[in-house]
C-alpha cells in the first residue's frame, strides 16, 4: 500500500455473539491419528456453538471414514519433530505400534473419543461428512466403502459453492 492509497484496512469484527448463518467448512486431508483430531475437534467446536459445520475429506483423510481404515489409524514419530524424539528411532520396529498406543491412551485418558465414534458424535450435532470426488475414484472407492454417515461423494467444486460464505479450514 502507498501513500497516496485511502481504501480503508479491513478489521475482523470479533463479537461475542455469533451471527445467524454463519458457517464452518473443513477439509480433512492427512491420514494419520495426529492430524485426524484437529478438524474433529474444530468441528465438534463449532457445532456447540451452533455453526454449520461441513467436513469434506480429500487424499490421506479418507482413511478418517473409510470403514476398513477409520478404527485402525497410526501415528509415526518419524519426519515429527514435534514428538521431541531422536528421529533415527522412529524407523525401528515397533516405534509406529508404540507411539500411535502412546498417543491413544493419551486422547482417552482427556475422554476423546476414538475417530469413529467422534464422527458419530458429530453428525449427531448436525454436522455434514462429504467425501471427495476425486479421491473416492483415486482409491477406486464407492459410498459403500465409507462410514454410513458420509452424506455422498462431491467434487471439490461443489463443497466450495455449498459452503459459499464459510470460514475454511485446511488440515
Amino acid at each position: 500500500m502507498n501513500a497516496t492509497d485511502t481504501t480503508p484496512a479491513i478489521v475482523p469484527k470479533f463479537d461475542s455473539e455469533t451471527p445467524d448463518g454463519r458457517k464452518l467448512a473443513i477439509i480433512c486431508s492427512k491420514g494419520s491419528l495426529d492430524m485426524a483430531y484437529p478438524g474433529l475437534i474444530m468441528a465438534n467446536a463449532a457445532l456447540g456453538e451452533g455453526i454449520e459445520t461441513h467436513l469434506f475429506f480429500t487424499f490421506w483423510g479418507f482413511d478418517m471414514i473409510n470403514k476398513k481404515t477409520m478404527g485402525d489409524m497410526k501415528f509415526t514419530m518419524l519426519g515429527n519433530p514435534a514428538t521431541h524424539m531422536p528421529q533415527g528411532l522412529g524407523g525401528l520396529p515397533g516405534m509406529t505400534a508404540m507411539a500411535t498406543a502412546k498417543l491413544k491412551k493419551s486422547i482417552a485418558a482427556l475422554d476423546v473419543p476414538e475417530v469413529p465414534e467422534f464422527l458419530e458424535q458429530i453428525v449427531a450435532s448436525g454436522g455434514h461428512l462429504w467425501a471427495c470426488r476425486m479421491s473416492a475414484d483415486m482409491n477406486r472407492l464407492t459410498k459403500d466403502d465409507l462410514y454410513d454417515e458420509v452424506e455422498d461423494i462431491i467434487s471439490a467444486s461443489d463443497f466450495i459453492e455449498m459452503t459459499d460464505g464459510a470460514q475454511m479450514l485446511f488440515i
